[in-house]
């Protein structure tokens, strides 16, 4: 029986094995799909499939940059327990994937999941074939690249991939001139998570929605309605310093903001400096995790 692209694609999705297996497995069993699962299954193929509905908040964050600061790259790969992302081939695969990410110019995940990944086929298939192997579900989370003309870019990894930040700043100054400054402001970003670089960036709607939020609480707490307004804008500006990073409290030197410690870097090379651009990604956050006991959590990778 001839093995068509259609059973193909039903066998992947069946059981997340690669594609060249499925193919040689449709051969193997004359086109049975369900022999050809068992197979899989048998090989130890089909175990990405298996493994798929488990909730993978753990992993790491990466980052890659060309040499001269032009380019950059950030990546989060997910997996169950830190006991993976600790693992020399899971932190060799992650590291690989932000260079492909940086070196590619795929616009989303669906395209980066297809390029090719060593001589292991796609993206999906690697990252099945890794799955297999380590006997646990992941997966590739996001990424994002940045190449804006006239920037340079500077990142700091925090905790051994557990928060990544790049940070892009638009100068005529060299990477190595900025990288000091710069790595400073990544960490004041990976240690206070602003929302925003500065208040120009901050969304109207989001300014109005709070002030609106602000004004209801402080009617709420009696304060008289001539002076809520002023109290409001008061508040308001206090956020802002607290959400927008060149407003905040510089982290190394509390006595200036993260704008004045960039002016001074700026005066002393002589040449501008404009933070324009930063990403801050932490290891599942937003991922729903399942509270499990430690014990619980070592036996099970015992069994597997």
């Amino acid at each position: 029986m001839a093995v068509t692209a259609g059973m193909v694609k039903e066998l992947r999705e069946r059981t997340g094995a690669g594609m060249m297996d499925c193919k040689n497995v449709l051969v193997e069993t004359d086109g049975d799909m369900e022999k050809s699962i068992e197979l899989l299954r048998e090989k130890g193929l089909a175990k990405a499939a298996k493994k798929a509905g488990r909730v993978a908040s753990q992993g790491l964050v990466n980052l890659a940059f060309t040499a001269d600061g032009s380019s950059a790259a950030a990546i989060e790969v997910n997996a169950e327990t830190d006991f993976v992302a600790k693992n020399e081939e899971f932190i060799e695969f992650v590291k690989n994937l932000a260079d492909m990410a940086l070196n590619s110019d795929v616009a989303d995940m669906d395209g980066f999941m297809t390029l090719s990944y060593k001589d292991e086929g796609t993206v999906t298939e690697a990252l099945n074939n890794k799955i297999s192997k380590i006997g646990e579900n992941m997966g590739v989370r996001r990424f994002v690249k940045f190449n804006t003309p006239g920037a340079v870019y500077v990142g700091y990894i925090h905790g051994g991939g557990k928060i990544g930040v790049i940070v892009g700043l638009e100068t005529e100054a060299s990477i190595e001139e900025v990288t000091v400054m710069g790595r400073d402001v990544a960490m004041q970003v990976a240690s206070m998570s602003p929302k925003y670089i500065s208040e120009a960036d901050v969304d109207p709607e989001y300014i109005e929605s709070e002030k609106k939020i602000l004004i209801h609480q402080a009617l709420n707490e009696g304060k008289p309605q001539d002076i809520v307004e002023k109290m409001v804008i008061g508040r308001l500006k206090k956020e802002l310093k607290e959400t927008c990073l060149l407003e905040q409290k510089f982290v190394k030197n509390g006595d200036i903001t993260v704008a004045q410690y960039v002016d001074e870097t700026a005066k002393e090379l002589g040449k501008a400096v404009k933070v324009i651009e930063m990403v801050r990604y932490e290891v599942g956050e937003g991922i729903e995790k399942k509270e499990e006991n430690f014990a619980e959590e070592v036996a099970k990778q015992m069994s597997n």
